[in-house]
C-alpha cells in the first residue's frame, strides 16, 4: 500500500526499507524532467532534509527525505532517463531509505492525497 506526502512523494514500505518517488501530480506540476540529482548511497538524512534536486523545462525543485535513516539504494538509470518520470511516476523511484522508525501513520492514504490535491 503506498503513502503519500503532502510534498507529493509516494512511500512504499519494502521489508524494512522504503521505497520513495514522486506522484503524477507532481511530474504534471513539474513539466517535463531534464535533470536529476541523487544522493549517495550510505548517506544518513533527516526528515525533511533536501536531498534530490529536480529541474524540469517549468522549474527546479527539491525532494525531502519523508523520514530519517540512512539511503540504500538510488535509481541508478534516473540521472541518465530523467524522463522515465514524465512517463511512469508511480513505476519510477528515486531512492530507498531504511528509516530509523517504520511508523508511517502519519502519511496519507491515497483517499487523503487525492482530497488534498483535487
Amino acid at each position: 500500500m503506498l503513502k503519500y506526502t503532502e510534498d507529493h512523494e509516494w512511500l512504499k514500505q519494502d521489508g524494512d526499507e522504503i521505497i520513495v518517488g514522486i506522484t503524477a501530480y507532481a511530474t504534471e506540476q513539474l513539466g517535463d524532467v531534464v535533470f536529476i540529482e541523487l544522493p549517495e548511497v550510505g548517506r544518513e538524512v533527516d526528515a525533511g532534509e533536501e536531498i534530490v534536486v529536480i529541474e524540469s523545462v517549468k522549474a527546479a525543485s527539491d525532494i525531502v527525505a519523508p523520514v530519517a535513516g540512512t539511503i540504500t539504494a538510488v535509481n541508478e538509470a534516473l540521472p541518465d532517463t530523467p524522463g522515465a518520470v514524465n512517463e511512469d511516476a508511480l513505476g519510477t523511484w528515486f531512492f530507498r531509505i531504511k528509516p530509523a522508525s517504520m511508523d508511517l501513520d502519519g502519511f496519507m492514504d491515497e483517499a487523503a492525497y487525492n482530497e488534498m490535491i483535487g
